[in-house]
């Protein structure tokens, strides 16, 4: 949609703009007739595990009723500094609660300058500041269900924001007044418009035609060399003459392609270890559907990364791989070094590097909302039919988890205020998502969430091998990133205590997605170092020495500190028994 015409800015008036949203939203309303969407049951979580859940924190602020009083005395003390700050009696002091750090809803200047928005915005993160207390106050000591408790609280907060509607958003509030409305009628075309897509109201976060796989995201060179039902094998195009012996894997997560360490060029992990003269292996996850229900951990352990090894290990003349996974599947490298080492094979593992991965989970912050019992079966019964969870519902999960940046920031932008989406290779990678198998959720959720056996050892058993992790001799890093929301710093870093070898813990900047996409030209976000052996987060960081620039270069380091195996002439494609299948990214990651 045209932006309307201001003082500042040539385009349509107000009154072109409007016929141009009426003639929008008619031929919204028309694709949404002919193709009304279909409802589907959703039962991916346990609604009365919810309310139980609610109702048990509530009891439990009643039972601590000293907290209780304090927390009231305390909502009464601010409450009246605030009164007293509206009505001008202290007009000087400083404000009551700010928003955190990171939190843009309220970077309008007018949400300062105006008395009026001023004062709703106070208003709200004390409203916001003390139902948080309240749960923080009560007695009952489940993590799983404090957290369930304090995500309800979150999502209400956040529902109920002043930013999202029109008359208390001053943004919004003058962009209406200048379009004459316009753009709340294009909005509504917009979200009529994603409704009859049939996935529920999906707010566009970045304009999906400014990138094509293969030539402007996902396009460093190279081909697929090997692959199987569950993956293929990519190797890249060397760019040096000379590549370390030792050649490298990566393991991608089953929710999302692997190409988050293949965006654009000036930020492609893969282009970068490329030029930095190694041969660079990926995993790309075929995208299953109800054929692949029965694909459980094992198939992807075995038949995905353990195949993937051991057909690098045969191309290349070679007796190991550095192995490098993120979030899930740095969990899945963990578990094939394990097999590996049960079998007497944990030589394979020349190193492993395991980024926003946890192989501790005990305490998984918010999400131990979602780790109980209760919704493990909803879940197992809601993809029982299909076969496996789809990757709308899982994007969808991970938006409620960052829902001011991920739902309401795009809500805004999308509905109220009818802005184009500006193009971003990182969010169109986020929604690029994957399907997950019936049978890897029933049995990872059980086994490594629920139970969480993993750092047990010999609890978990997986390819007929009992797991421990005790076992594992090969230098492994541990990276945590330090606004990470999904795999919080201080859990990531507990896995450090598991390995039997050599472990090295670095804290990077930045949250889980961002915070790997660091490319050192970019000189950002920073990292942490500490050579302690200290298992508490809290004094290793207080201890840590701070970087300035990427954490990239320092792992290269530490790689070629852990392989003495010196260089060799690049490899050509297709090496060994490896054979050229199609060029890179391959058909799999195609599959949208």
């Amino acid at each position: 949609m045209t932006q309307a015409k201001t003082d500042s800015q040539t385009g349509p008036s107000p009154s072109e703009y409007m016929v141009e949203a009426y003639a929008k939203l008619g031929d919204a309303m028309a694709q949404f007739v002919r193709n009304p969407p279909i409802r589907k049951p959703n039962r991916r979580f346990d609604a009365l595990a919810a309310f139980s859940a609610l109702n048990d924190v509530m009891k439990g602020i009643w039972m601590q009723p000293e907290r209780l009083l304090e927390a009231q005395t305390e909502a009464v003390n601010e409450w009246s500094q605030m009164w007293t700050r509206m009505w001008g009696l202290d007009a000087a002091a400083e404000p009551l609660v700010v928003p955190e750090r990171g939190d843009r809803r309220f970077r309008d200047e007018q949400w300062e300058s105006s008395a009026c928005f001023s004062k709703l915005k106070d208003s709200y993160l004390l409203i916001g500041k003390h139902l948080r207390a309240l749960v923080q106050a009560s007695a009952e000591e489940d993590p799983g269900k404090r957290a369930l408790a304090e995500l309800l609280v979150e999502q209400y907060l956040n529902a109920v924001a002043p930013t999202n509607f029109v008359f208390t958003n001053p943004e919004v509030l003058r962009r209406t007044v200048e379009t004459g409305g316009a753009n709340l009628v294009s909005g509504f075309a917009n979200m009529i418009s994603d409704l009859s897509t049939g996935r529920g109201i999906v707010q566009r976060r970045t304009d999906h035609d400014a990138f094509k796989l293969g030539e402007n995201i996902a396009c460093t060179p190279g081909a697929v060399v090997y692959q199987n039902d569950l993956m293929q094998l990519i190797q890249y195009t060397p760019t040096t003459k000379k590549v370390r012996r030792r050649p490298v894997l990566y393991v991608p997560p089953l929710v999302n392609k692997y190409y988050m360490v293949d965006l654009q060029p000036r930020s492609s992990l893969i282009k970068w270890l490329v030029d930095e003269g190694n041969t660079v292996f990926v995993v790309s996850w075929v995208d299953p559907d109800e054929s692949h229900r029965h694909c459980a951990v094992d198939d992807y352990v075995g038949h995905g990364v353990i195949e993937a090894i051991d057909q690098i290990i045969e191309a290349t003349g070679q007796k190991s791989v550095d192995t490098f996974g993120f979030c899930m599947g740095g969990t899945l490298v963990t578990m094939a070094a394990a097999v590996l080492a049960a079998r007497g094979e944990g030589a394979k593992i020349g190193t492993a590097t395991l980024i926003g991965a946890l192989v501790d989970f005990a305490d998984m912050m918010e999400w131990s909302a979602f780790v109980n019992e209760a919704h493990v079966e909803a879940l197992d019964v809601h993809i029982g039919e299909k076969g496996y969870i789809d990757k709308d519902e899982l994007q969808q999960l991970f938006s409620l988890m960052r829902a001011n940046d991920l739902v309401w920031s795009s809500f805004i932008s999308h509905y109220l205020l009818d802005k184009e989406s500006p193009p971003s290779d990182l969010l169109f990678w986020f929604e690029d998502g994957s399907h997950i198998p019936h049978a890897f959720l029933r049995s990872y959720n059980r086994k490594l969430l629920v139970e969480d056996k993993l750092r047990v050892p010999g609890a978990v058993e997986l390819l007929g091998e009992h797991l421990d992790l005790t076992k594992i001799d090969s230098p492994v890093m541990i990276i945590g990133l330090k606004d990470d929301h999904v795999s919080s710093w201080s859990s990531v870093f507990r896995g450090k205590q598991y390995f039997g070898g050599p472990v090295e813990f670095v804290l990077g900047g930045s949250g889980h997605n961002a915070g790997v996409i660091n490319p050192p030209s970019a000189n950002k976000h920073g990292y942490w170092t500490n050579t302690s052996d200290t298992n508490d987060s809290n004094t290793w960081l207080a201890g840590a020495d701070k970087h300035e620039g990427s954490w990239w270069p320092y792992w290269m380091e530490w790689l070629d500190r852990n392989d003495n195996g010196g260089q060799v002439a690049a490899r050509k494609l297709g090496i060994g028994q490896l054979e050229v299948l199609e060029e890179a990214p391959g058909s799999y990651v195609l599959g949208r």
